[in-house]
């Protein structure tokens, strides 16, 4: 597993079974064994060969979860050694944006260009495009329990974000059981939620007041350029101007059709995750 300790990788290494070998590759060991997961932790990163090839070696399988545009290598690299220590099936995390032609910005042609060269592994693959995760709200939990306050950009646009640990549920499958192989996977949440329907869902789960203020353009970048290189921070910019002409609204129904089971809403995660923002 890469991504072991992300929104998504920490779900699926507590849901595969019990018997299974379990490898995460980490940049911090100590970190993966802090948050209990199941497996055994090796040190590496994605540009570290010998790393990866000590986590990959006679895996069967390996779950793909790379987080930077601006290392487009990273997948590349994790392909090669998974080749090289005879992995059969790869499961890739990627972004249900890039099924719209119309989606051209720097995130949506590098998660473009990972699925490519995933389909051109010679491995077994399944992709999984996930809408936005409802973890990503966990960035709000600082100023909820200081102020009382969600600042964000677009607080009216709607999205049909999707629980981490449904989008964990359909890996484990693609991971472990037949009839996964070639498909790809459009991963969301029950209904579209904007931010300021979900600012109410929190008030409610922590049964006080939480204010919402909308950002100008200007300050959600000032924000995002503070924590990330430019051409990051101007891509998020990019995708929340189509977020809020409705571009993340669709809802799809492949998490039910892998699972068997409805996909959790909002309300649901945000019950579950009512200490992190206490």
């Amino acid at each position: 597993m890469t991504g072991a300790t992300g929104a998504v990788g920490r779900h699926v290494a507590r849901m595969l079974p019990a018997d299974a070998e379990v490898r995460l590759l980490v940049r911090d060991v100590a970190k993966a064994r802090r948050a209990g997961l199941r497996g055994e932790p090796v040190p590496g990163d994605y540009q570290d060969r010998p790393g990866l090839d000590r986590a990959l070696r006679g895996a069967d399988a390996v779950l793909v979860v790379t987080a930077n545009p601006l290392r487009p290598a990273d997948d590349e690299n994790i392909l090669a050694a998974a080749r090289a220590g005879g992995v059969r099936r790869a499961v890739k995390l990627s972004w249900l944006g890039v099924a719209d032609p119309a989606e051209d910005g720097l995130i949506a042609r590098w998660n473009r260009d990972a699925e490519a060269r995933l389909r051109a592994s010679g491995l077994d693959w399944t992709v999984l495009r996930m809408r936005t995760p409802m973890s990503n709200t966990l960035a709000w939990a600082p100023s909820i329990r200081a102020e009382g306050v969600v600042r964000a950009l677009g607080g009216s646009a709607r999205s049909a974000c999707v629980d981490p640990r449904d989008v964990a549920a359909v890996a484990v499958r693609a991971l472990t059981a037949p009839g996964h192989a070639g498909r790809t996977y459009a991963l969301t949440g029950p209904a579209p939620i904007s931010v300021r329907e979900q600012v109410r869902e929190l008030s409610g789960v922590l049964r006080r007041p939480i204010g919402f203020e909308e950002l100008t353009a200007d300050q959600a970048l000032a924000r995002w350029r503070e924590r990330l290189p430019e051409p990051l921070a101007q891509a998020l910019l990019e995708a929340a101007v189509r977020r809020a002409g409705g571009a993340s609204a669709r809802t799809e129904g492949d998490v039910e059709a892998v699972t068997g089971r409805a996909p959790e809403a909002f309300a649901s995660w945000a019950a579950d995750h009512e200490p992190d923002f206490r």
